[in-house]
Parts: C-alpha cells; sequence; structure tokens
C-alpha cells in the first residue's frame, strides 16, 4: 500500500517567496519616491513657466500692460477664453503635492484695469511650494516679471529680491 503524497508548498518555502519579495520591495521603493518626488517638481517648475508666459500674454493683450495678481484674473475669459488652464484657476492651487500662488510682488503698485474692469498690478510673485517637504518635493520654486524660475532648497520659496541661497534656474 503506497502513502498518499502531501502537495503544495511548506511553510519554509512560502517564507522564503516573502523574503524575497519584501528584499525586492525594499531596493525599489524608495527609487519610486525619489523619481515621484523629480515628478512633483518638474510640473511645480513648468506651472511658474506657464504661469509667466501667461502673465506676458495677459498683460499684452487685456492688461493694459499691467499684470494680473490672482490665478482667477488669468483663468477669466478675455473676451471668450482664459490665459490659463483650469487647473491653475483657484487661488491657492494644489497641483501634484505643490502649492501654488500668484500675488502682487515687491513694490509692486495698483495699474489700470484689465479688458474685464479688473485692477492690474505692476509686478507679480508666484510661488511652488511642497505640501508635505520632503515627500512630495525637496526644492520651492517663485518667479516673478523678471521671467527667471529660482529655487532654493527649503520648505518656503525665494523670496524678492531674489538672491542666495535661491538660485536661477531658466
Amino acid at each position: 500500500m503506497t502513502g498518499k503524497r502531501d502537495t503544495g508548498f511548506t511553510l519554509i518555502e512560502l517564507l522564503i517567496v516573502v523574503a524575497i519579495i519584501s528584499i525586492i520591495a525594499a531596493i525599489a521603493v524608495p527609487g519610486l519616491l525619489r523619481a515621484r518626488m523629480s515628478g512633483n517638481e518638474t510640473s511645480a517648475l513648468m506651472s511658474l513657466k506657464t504661469v509667466n508666459a501667461s502673465e506676458v500674454a495677459y498683460s499684452a493683450s487685456c492688461g493694459n500692460s499691467g499684470f494680473a495678481a490672482l490665478f482667477a484674473t488669468l483663468a477669466a475669459p478675455s473676451p471668450t477664453v482664459g490665459f490659463i488652464s483650469a487647473d491653475l484657476s483657484t487661488d491657492p492651487t494644489i497641483k501634484s503635492g505643490y502649492l501654488l500662488t500668484l500675488a502682487a510682488g515687491l513694490g509692486a503698485v495698483a495699474g489700470p484695469n484689465d479688458c474685464n474692469g479688473v485692477a492690474t498690478s505692476s509686478n507679480y510673485y508666484a510661488t511652488a511650494v511642497p505640501t508635505a517637504y520632503g515627500s512630495t518635493g525637496t526644492r520651492s520654486f517663485a518667479t516673478n516679471p523678471g521671467n527667471t524660475v529660482y529655487q532654493e532648497w527649503a520648505a518656503t520659496a525665494p523670496t524678492e529680491p531674489f538672491g542666495l541661497p535661491a538660485t536661477p534656474i531658466g
């Protein structure tokens, strides 16, 4: 008489598989988190470059040479379509792990009304700060009408007038 043969995995085999998967995950997860942070930072940088381009277009066509001090002003139809996309239409805006703000810049004075009757400003200051420093990003960004974006390796945005420790990135 032959004995019944047990089939399946033993507990030791299952523990070895779990250990191997844990080691692979421990190696891969930090790299994935860094890649996500890098993507968030790139999104914030591109959003500020978009703000610069939108402010130039707004100033030339609707702002009577003045700048918008709010995202809502840039997003308002002027007269048929806004100057900035809907994902940047609220003040402030959270996008890709960054808090983006737009305000009147250093030394700004009131400008003429725009084509919608909204007051403009002679200067603007836009920032992008990580919502969870070290987790969603490690750099903060800021820009103004100089059309250069500045970065700082801190949880606060570079302040005007821009200088050290803020560095220009383009």
